[in-house]
């Protein structure tokens, strides 16, 4: 079951368990009732879709001391990482070449792995200005996608997810072309500054990122009920 669901300026978010920021409470602003309060309706609201409660919470934001007062904890067995960067930079830095959006089953498999579920394709594939944008092994003879990005422009702003690249293939700069084709793409969207989210430990991603001109904007963490 797909759902958003406002509370207050808080949004709790449910998409059958694929990524954690669509299956978390984004917890920026006021719920409109003491934070307690919103954190149990944030635990209904998990139990009615069959996803683990957990809410989306800034690094050193107010919500963070309300959400730990409130005797949550930080979510540190997280698959993708309990703490993320979201890291901004301008497009016009490392733009090079213009992506093609090519809806590949390649692309769904590197990405999302090999059984695609309504979910998935709910979450990357909504948005009216989205890229999948790919890179194809040319040896092949079925053209085997080698590394794949999503993008999507709202506004000026490209947001950036699922940058993967196939590991035989990996330290061959595969990554820094694809994005700077996005990058391209997102410059003919209109976009001027794009947004990507990566994992604290993702160190080689990290750097990646940094030599293109992105630098860190803020973290994030999950928070999980203390005792469930």
């Amino acid at each position: 079951m797909l759902a958003e669901v406002p509370l207050g300026n808080w949004l709790m978010r449910a998409a059958a368990g694929f990524t954690g920021r669509a299956n978390s409470t984004l917890t920026c602003g006021d719920p409109g009732m003491p934070v307690p309060d919103a954190l149990k309706a944030v635990q209904r609201f998990a139990r009615t879709h069959g996803i683990k409660p957990t809410a989306h919470v800034v690094n050193g934001s107010p919500a963070e001391a309300a959400v730990e007062a409130a005797g949550w904890r930080i979510d540190l067995d997280h698959p993708g990482g309990y703490e993320s960067l979201v890291m901004t930079g301008p497009l016009e830095k490392f733009a090079q070449g213009v992506a093609e959006s090519r809806d590949l089953p390649g692309w769904w498999e590197l990405t999302a792995g090999s059984e695609i579920t309504a979910a998935q394709r709910h979450v990357l594939g909504s948005g009216g200005n989205v890229c999948f944008a790919s890179l194809t092994d040319t040896d092949t003879d079925n053209g085997t996608v080698t590394a794949a990005v999503r993008g999507a422009v709202v506004e000026d702003v490209l947001h950036v997810a699922r940058l993967a690249v196939r590991p035989s293939h990996r330290r061959q700069g595969l990554a820094r072309r694809l994005m700077g084709e996005l990058a391209g793409w997102g410059l003919e969207q209109g976009a001027t500054t794009c947004v990507l989210q990566v994992a604290e430990h993702n160190e080689p991603a990290i750097r990646l990122y940094e030599d293109l001109g992105c630098a860190e904007h803020h973290r994030y963490r999950y928070w999980i009920p203390a005792v469930s």
